[in-house]
């Protein structure tokens, strides 16, 4: 199945937008779990099975397991492997270099951990992204507008009299022509987030930043969501250390219930 018609097919089972991050961090865990040979899996293990039937989507952030080497990489792929195969699986790597090595970053992102869909950078321009786009059952969410504060050291230049954020969902659009890019847009600019969707019509948008990082979510899902195309909204560090304890699994889940109710009953879902 075709990355973008598995998220499709969780959205509507699910009846779920929620996309839960694995950013998992190996300082922030409950500290029993560090007795485990995998402690990064263990915890993770036990935060999809308690959250599963409320998302359409995991995030895993490499740096989080990259940091801890050899057993870092295999939590990570073991993590992949066990989410449910219904649910999308994104790896965030944020990936962006010469043809040559994309090619190999694209392998082992779609080979090795076998991922459903990642993230991309696009500063190098289009070679860059390719070897990423010639996996045409995969998925590639593209930066467009991040949700940090820095992002206005680049990502609002002007080119001409539209800004470079705009010009990448321009191009993005330009390049879908396997049906297999999308975009990322933080929930922390949610006005260019609405001139984005206009440019980007059929796009879908992996929207960060409604969580810690205090982005609106009515805005994020009126401006993202609907008639242009599909949203999906990540929430990590709110949602998975909603406890340091043994019932960090529950708590998670109900953190990421609620969650999923105040998208789900949005107005602008509605």
């Amino acid at each position: 199945m075709r990355a973008l018609d598995k998220l499709y097919h969780a959205v509507e089972k699910n009846d779920s937008l929620l996309c839960l991050g694995l950013d998992s961090d190996i300082q922030r865990i409950p500290k029993f779990l560090l007795r485990q040979r995998y402690p990064l899996l263990a915890f993770n293990k036990k935060i999809v099975d308690a959250t599963a039937d409320l998302v359409c989507a995991y995030k895993l952030n490499s740096a989080f397991y990259e940091a801890l080497g050899i057993s870092g990489l295999e939590s990570l792929r073991k993590t992949i492997a066990y989410i449910p195969k219904k649910i999308l699986t994104i790896l965030d790597a944020k990936r962006g270099d010469i043809g040559n090595t994309a090619r190999k970053y694209a392998s082992a992102i779609f080979g090795y951990f076998r991922a459903d869909a990642t993230t991309v950078n696009p500063y190098l321009g289009f070679d860059s992204l390719q070897p990423f786009v010639e996996y045409k059952d995969k998925l590639s969410f593209v930066l467009c507008l991040t949700s940090n504060k820095s992002a206005q050291d680049f990502q609002f230049l002007k080119l001409g009299k539209s800004p470079l954020y705009l010009e990448v969902a321009s191009k993005v659009k330009s390049w879908n022509k396997h049906k297999n890019l999308g975009l990322v847009v933080g929930a922390t600019y949610p006005q260019q987030l609405r001139d984005i969707r206009k440019v980007a019509v059929g796009l879908p948008i992996l929207i960060p930043g409604v969580g810690a990082q205090g982005g609106d979510l009515e805005k994020a899902i009126q401006y993202g969501a609907g008639k242009g195309g599909l949203a999906i909204i990540n929430s990590s560090r709110e949602i998975i250390y909603a406890s340091g304890e043994k019932d960090f699994a529950s708590q998670a889940r109900l953190r990421a219930a609620e969650l999923y109710q105040r998208i789900n009953f949005s107005p602008k879902l509605r």
